[in-house]
């Protein structure tokens, strides 16, 4: 628009005395920014199922009593989902709570955690408050864990995240097989399904079904990634019932939330909601693997919802360059120095992403 010099002069006018008087002071808002890209936790960009949105909303009602009955329900959903009884089956407040548990359960100063190198390190850090020896076997050149190499004398726990975070990449079913019918009884053998439900490799298979058959397995399952409740925090471990028993003696009692519980039941029964999440997440990501190999980067291929590519360079500048970007990607991982882990985010989240990195 364009101003008279009559009417500019009664807008300086007008400023003038606003600006006399003691009070209200004038504050002009500063300019907004954008909001940063986050697409370094593995998170799922669009949310929870609306079922689950819904049910936590018809709950609110509730929340002043404790969750026993909803705890219950839970557990039994879980276990007709994998045709197993409520008491193979524990909760957790996130599977983290479950790897925490299974640390505290079976290492010792004398029994220690064998892990990948690099994968998700928590149960290193748990296993290290209990004074046991946390042992890095590296990956092999096709990023699989070196199973062989992972099941030596006086172990407590073997832990295989599959898919593995953070490479993205997956450990074959037939040599998981093997490693379970050699690996020794005494040893238990955590496997952390975070990232199965985004597994497209015709080589990779849940371990869950062969829970009934091997008393030293336990599997790791969360609802933060496909079902997008990463903030609410809700997981879940299956395993022999006598390995459950164990488990629950560490832990608190009623450590999941009354909203979370009931988000998880109703994201377990919206299974259009996974079928969906897979599909976009499927789609994005070969986009992004795409664009990224026109500009000259090798991925490593991946089964999960983030990729890592090689740079062939230092990561650390590029994370520190993509931040002052507004675009957050993943930390630095020693054992890969050259490797950028990058979550995979909506459409225009990745194509921000893309814009950035060229």
């Amino acid at each position: 628009m364009t101003l008279s010099r009559r009417a500019f002069a009664q807008v300086l006018g007008a400023g003038a005395a606003a600006a006399a008087l003691p009070f209200p002071r004038l504050v002009f808002a500063k300019t907004p920014t954008l909001s940063p890209v986050r697409l370094n936790a593995n998170e799922n960009p669009y949310g929870p199922s609306p079922a689950a949105i819904a049910a936590m909303r018809d709950a609110l009602s509730l929340s002043s009593r404790y969750p026993d009955d909803e705890a219950d329900a839970l557990a039994a959903d879980i276990a007709k989902l994998h045709g197993l009884s409520a008491d193979e089956v524990l909760l957790g407040d996130g599977s983290s709570e479950i790897l925490k548990l299974v640390a505290a359960a079976y290492t010792s100063p004398s029994r220690s955690v064998v892990i990948a190198d690099p994968t998700f390190e928590a149960i290193g850090h748990y296993a290290r408050a209990t004074g046991a020896e946390v042992v890095k076997v590296p990956l092999d050149s096709s990023f699989a864990h070196d199973l062989g190499k992972m099941a030596p004398a006086n172990v407590g726990v073997v832990y295989i995240c599959n898919p593995n975070n953070p490479t993205a990449s997956i450990t074959p079913k037939a040599a998981m097989r093997a490693f379970l019918d050699t690996v020794p009884a005494t040893t238990m053998v955590l496997v952390d399904e975070a990232y199965h439900h985004y597994a497209t490799s015709s080589d990779y298979e849940s371990v869950v079904p062969l829970v009934k058959s091997k008393p030293n397995l336990i599997v790791a399952r969360t609802f933060s990634k496909i079902y997008g409740m990463a903030g609410l925090r809700a997981g879940y471990a299956v395993a022999n019932r006598d390995v459950i028993k164990k488990l629950d003696a560490q832990k608190a009692w009623d450590s999941m939330n009354l909203m979370a519980l009931v988000a998880a039941r109703a994201s377990l029964a919206d299974s259009g909601f996974v079928a969906e999440g897979r599909r976009r997440n499927s789609a994005t990501r070969a986009h992004v693997v795409e664009s990224v190999g026109k500009m000259g980067y090798k991925v490593i291929p991946s089964d999960a919802n983030f990729v890592m590519i090689d740079l062939r360079r230092d990561v650390k500048p590029v994370i520190a360059h993509m931040r002052s970007e507004g675009v957050r990607v993943g930390r630095l991982f020693p054992a890969l120095p050259q490797h950028l882990r990058v979550t995979i985010g909506t459409p225009e989240e990745m194509q921000r992403f893309l814009e950035v990195m060229r």
